[in-house]
């Protein structure tokens, strides 16, 4: 979805994520794209019926709501590596923890870790602040470089693409619970790092000023 009109803030931040997607893969500064998404959980009231020859598995049209979990997609995909961390809530300090965990964990050697995300309110560095200490904070903080996705403008969060192979290869089905969807994601995830699976991102800065170029303010010669 693109604003409806001409937006300097747009193709501002725009230009500045396609800038970041065509740097070079550097492990000194992996580019990482996080994202989110949630799940309903929903139980069974009658134990389906399995399937059998020339019949798929049959799901009784009652079922349970047992709530809802947040899946974190955290991709970095020029390595062609992905994790879903599974939360139950949204929160800042659920936030915080996938930097912190990026930082400390993941990428502990990195030079900086380079963010690509969208502007929801608890991806912020100050999330950190709500979770530690503020000399941990601080430190992990220095360790982002962040580049925010303009509003309108998800489809630029390669992390998104990845939430959707995900959701149509792994949870378009009822899932009970957390340890459910955990055992799901793990084998996924796996499968698709060992084959390494990036993505390769096409589309330019020139091809924005070309394609979209409607959504360019038009300037004025004096």
């Amino acid at each position: 979805m693109h604003p409806p009109e001409a937006s300097a803030g747009f193709v501002c931040a725009m230009e500045d994520v396609l800038e970041v997607y065509h740097r070079p893969f550097d492990p000194k500064r992996p580019q990482v794209c996080p994202d989110e998404a949630s799940k309903q959980l929903v139980g069974e009231v009658v134990q389906p019926i399995p399937a059998g020859p020339g019949q798929p598995e049959r799901f009784d049209y009652e079922y349970v709501r047992n709530g809802t979990a947040n899946l974190f997609m955290i991709s970095e995909p020029l390595a062609g590596w992905r994790h879903v961390m599974v939360t139950e809530r949204r929160t800042a300090k659920d936030f915080a923890e996938v930097l912190r965990w990026l930082a400390e964990d993941v990428y502990p050697e990195a030079d900086a870790i380079v963010l690509v995300m969208d502007n929801l309110s608890t991806h912020k560095l100050a999330s950190l602040y709500e979770a530690l200490p503020p000399e941990q904070a601080r430190r992990i903080a220095e360790r982002f470089e962040v580049h925010y996705t303009p509003k309108h403008g998800s489809w630029l969060n390669v992390a998104e693409i990845e939430l959707s192979v995900l959701a149509r290869q792994c949870l378009d089905r009822r899932i009970e619970s957390i340890d459910e969807l955990l055992k799901e994601l793990e084998p996924w995830s796996v499968e698709r790092n060992d084959r390494a699976i990036g993505v390769n991102w096409r589309f330019t800065t020139a091809d924005a000023r070309i394609k979209l170029r409607r959504l360019y303010p038009a300037v004025q010669n004096s």
